[in-house]
C-alpha cells in the first residue's frame, strides 16, 4: 500500500489480505452498529472454518453462520428464533450438527478479551457461575472453558477463564484517519478489547478524516494506528444497524432480514440479492434506493446533537515553545522527524 494512502484499502482487499480460512474471527462491535459490509465481504469471498467470537450476535452472526463460514461459535447471546424447532441460521446449524457453540455470560466473555488485550493467559471471574449450566455444559472447549484453581495467596477457590486472542477482528467505527487511528463514541461494550486482543485488525468507518481532526479529539481514539492493519471507508457500512451520529437502525430492512432468516431458503434468497448480488456497499445502497427510495435512508439520518468542545490547550511550559519549536534545538516536529529519518532512528 502506497505510503500516501496509509492503510486505506477496499473491503475486498482488506478481507483478502487479512482474513483466512480457519481463523479465529471476532466481530468487534457490540449490540449496536455492526460491521455489516465487512461481514458481507467475508461471505462474498466464501471464507470457511471460522471460530467466531461475538458478544451479541443477531444479524451479523446469522449471516456468517447461514453462509456456512462458521464451525465454532463463542458468544453470550444469539438469535435463536423459534426455540429448538429452529427459525434462525444458528438454531438450524446447531440442529444439523454443523455448528458447535460455547456460551458465556457477558462478564466472562469480556474478561477473556480484556485478559487477551493485556497479555495475560487467564483471568479470574466471579465464582457464582459455577452453580449454573454455563459452567457445567461444555462444547468444543472442554475443560478449557473454565478452570477452578486455588489462590496462591489466600487458599481461596477461584474460577478462571482463558484469555482470548483472536486472529483477526473486524470492526466498524465512526471515523478514522488514513493511518488507522480509529475513533468511536457511544456504547462501548467490548469493542476496544475485542480489537486490541486480536492479532490483526480491520477497521471500516463512515468516513476517513484528516489526522488533525483525530488529534483534536484524542479521547475518542480507541485503536491506535500501529495496531490497525487496514482502514476501509464505507458510508452506511453498518446498515441496517445503527451508527451513533450518522444514522439510526433501519427497522424495515431489519424486519425484511428477520423474515427471510426464518427459513434456510429465505436466507439464501436474501443473501443472493443483498450480499452476493452487490459487489460492494455502494452497489448495495444503490439497490436499496432503487427498491425503497431515498426517503427511507434520509429519515433515519441522525439529527445533529453535538457535545460541548473540550479545551486541550496547555501553557507550553514543556519542550515546545509557543511557536511549536523544540526549546533546546529550535526545530519543529517535522524537522526533528526528518533528521531522525536521515539517521535511521525514526520508526513510524
Amino acid at each position: 500500500m502506497a505510503e500516501k494512502n496509509g492503510k486505506i484499502m477496499s473491503a475486498k482487499e482488506a478481507i483478502s489480505r487479512f482474513v483466512h480460512d480457519g481463523d479465529q474471527l471476532v466481530i468487534g462491535n457490540y449490540t449496536v452498529g455492526s460491521c455489516a459490509e465487512l461481514v458481507y465481504e467475508v461471505v462474498r469471498q466464501q471464507r470457511k472454518g471460522f471460530t467466531l467470537y461475538s458478544q451479541s450476535g443477531i444479524f451479523d452472526v446469522e449471516v456468517l453462520v447461514g453462509a456456512g463460514c462458521v464451525e465454532k461459535l463463542v458468544t453470550t447471546y444469539v438469535m435463536r428464533a423459534g426455540g429448538r424447532k429452529g427459525g434462525s441460521a444458528v438454531e438450524r446449524a446447531l440442529n444439523a450438527g454443523t455448528l458447535q457453540m460455547e456460551d458465556y455470560t457477558n462478564f466472562d466473555y469480556n474478561a477473556r478479551l480484556v485478559a487477551g488485550m493485556h497479555g495475560l493467559t487467564f483471568t479470574q471471574v466471579l465464582e457464582g457461575v459455577i452453580e449454573t449450566d454455563l459452567f457445567r455444559k461444555r462444547s468444543f472447549m472442554g475443560e478449557d472453558k473454565f478452570r477452578v484453581i486455588t489462590c496462591p495467596y489466600t487458599g481461596k477457590t477461584l474460577l478462571t477463564v482463558p484469555a482470548a486472542n483472536p486472529d483477526v477482528c473486524i470492526v466498524h467505527v465512526q471515523r478514522s484517519d488514513k493511518f488507522g487511528n480509529a475513533q468511536y463514541w457511544g456504547a462501548l461494550g467490548s469493542v476496544a478489547a475485542a480489537a486490541l486482543a486480536s492479532k490483526r485488525i480491520i477497521v471500516s468507518c463512515e468516513e476517513i478524516v484528516e489526522h488533525d481532526i483525530i488529534q483534536s479529539s484524542p479521547h475518542l481514539t480507541i485503536l491506535p494506528a500501529y495496531r490497525v492493519n487496514a482502514v476501509v471507508e464505507v458510508p452506511w457500512g453498518a446498515h441496517p444497524t445503527e451508527v451513533l451520529g450518522y444514522y439510526d437502525r433501519d427497522a424495515s430492512m431489519y424486519g425484511l432480514f428477520m423474515k427471510a432468516d426464518s427459513t434456510a431458503e429465505g436466507l439464501t434468497a436474501w443473501m443472493d440479492e443483498w450480499v452476493f448480488g452487490c459487489e460492494n456497499r455502494s452497489t448495495y445502497i444503490d439497490r436499496y434506493v432503487g427498491k425503497f427510495g431515498s426517503a427511507v435512508l434520509n429519515n433515519i439520518r441522525a439529527k445533529p446533537f453535538y457535545s460541548a468542545p473540550a479545551n486541550y490547550g496547555a501553557a507550553f511550559t514543556s519542550r515546545w515553545d509557543r511557536e511549536g519549536l523544540e526549546i533546546f534545538m529550535g526545530l519543529t516536529l517535522p524537522e526533528m522527524e526528518a533528521i531522525s529519518k536521515e539517521r535511521g532512528k525514526y520508526y513510524d
